[in-house]
């Protein structure tokens, strides 16, 4: 099992930033991929961005290509988002993911799931 705890949300205004941590403990020798979702109330959990653990590869949701960055790690097995050019549409649960499986986009081949951190960010 993979365990994962968030952290590093908040409020900030419009145009403001954010790094959010993800630390991972456990097995996490077989991890393929970790990522961010996110939720906004009333809507489906969504892919935000990944990083592919044998060799950084990343992949970004196209909203946030060139505001946020994603990176790790490995000393501390931790995950990271830097989120900059904060929008109110940016708004949402954050939730860091784990997969030991080779479809990183895919959100249901996530298997191992964090508590969630809140952005809030206001106009």
């Amino acid at each position: 099992q993979v365990q994962l705890v968030e952290s590093g949300g908040g409020l900030v205004q419009s145009g403001g930033s954010l790094r959010l941590s993800c630390a991972a403990s456990g097995r996490t020798s077989t991890t393929y991929a970790m990522a961010w979702f996110r939720q906004a109330p009333g809507k489906e959990r969504d892919f935000v961005a990944a990083i592919i653990w044998s060799d950084d590869t990343t992949y970004y949701k196209d909203s946030v290509k060139g505001r946020f960055t994603i990176s790790r790690d490995n000393a501390k097995n931790t995950v990271y988002l830097q989120l900059n050019s904060l929008k109110p549409e940016d708004t949402a649960v954050y939730y860091c993911a784990a997969t030991n499986r080779p479809y990183a986009l895919v959100i249901s081949q996530y298997n191992h799931w964090g508590q969630g951190t809140q952005v809030t960010v206001s106009s």
